[in-house]
């Protein structure tokens, strides 16, 4: 537990709200990486490239908030679009 002073309860409550939002966020993001790669598998292009979409914005959005690093986002994006590529040829 924090210590007792008024600040540190607060920043306590902080850490606790802010903890389950990224794991909330972090939750979404696995399960659209989850989706287009199913999707993939399937050899469904059409939802594929939809799921792409959404799943490049999401992965964006994680970045800029600090959720995942920014290099990593880069690397789930090319990774998805060479997948989709090489499924599409």
């Amino acid at each position: 537990m924090a210590k007792r002073t008024k600040s540190a309860l607060k920043a306590n409550r902080q850490n606790i709200k802010r903890r389950e939002h990224n794991r909330q966020m972090r939750s979404k993001l696995r399960t659209a990486l989850k989706s287009i790669r199913a999707s993939l598998d399937a050899k469904d292009l059409g939802g594929a490239k939809a799921a792409l979409n959404a799943t490049v914005s999401i992965v964006d959005k994680m970045a800029s908030k600090g959720i995942i690093h920014r290099n990593t986002a880069g690397r789930y994006k090319s990774r998805l679009s060479a997948r989709l590529t090489k499924t599409v040829a």
